[in-house]
């Protein structure tokens, strides 16, 4: 699939998930694709553990509450160091948004669905705490996002999305689009 045809194409996907497994070289493509991500000074601060096994993933599943994505078929989550680099700055965040993005991506190209799920997990009941013991995170690690991955059963829903000019200009911010006050 083409880059641009990927990105146009490329939705969050919440539905059910065909039981069709992924293949472990399709998982692996998408972790490299992940870890070929800029990072912040190198510091590389992204790792991943993709889950392919049906107990381990039953397990993860079990902890996720409310569910979502419950019939994926296999995952990836997403881990993340806090590594100060430039001038004391941790570029964590941005590190694994880069790699989430470019596993989202060739998600998409090998014909598979995903969606970001960050913040359910990571909210004030800490549901990544508990899949960080199912998988034997280290505690200097911390899993922020979980990426089902799967074919879809059904159709993924386009968004509403602004128009190009609503939300991007050249050389200014448009003047007749100043914040009202």
């Amino acid at each position: 699939m083409d880059l641009f045809d990927a990105i146009d194409s490329r939705r969050s996907y919440r539905g059910i998930f065909k039981t069709e497994p992924v293949p472990r070289e399709d998982l692996l493509k998408i972790m490299e694709a992940g870890l070929a991500a800029p990072s912040g000074c190198n510091k590389q601060t992204t790792s991943l553990i993709a889950i392919d096994d049906r107990e381990i993933l039953d397990k993860i599943k079990a902890v996720i509450d409310p569910p979502v994505a419950a019939t994926a078929p296999s995952a990836i989550c997403v881990l993340t160091q806090r590594i100060n680099a430039y001038r004391d700055k941790c570029f964590a965040t941005q590190d694994y948004s880069a790699a989430i993005e470019n596993m989202l991506l060739a998600i998409e190209a090998l014909g598979y669905s995903s969606c970001w799920i960050e913040g359910h997990i990571t909210d004030d009941d800490k549901i990544n705490l508990k899949m960080a013991q199912i998988l034997n995170v280290p505690s200097d690690y911390e899993l922020v996002c979980y990426l089902p991955v799967g074919i879809a059963a059904e159709e993924a829903k386009m968004p509403m999305k602004k128009v190009f000019d609503q939300r991007a200009w050249f050389n200014s911010f448009p003047a007749d689009k100043g914040a009202e006050g």
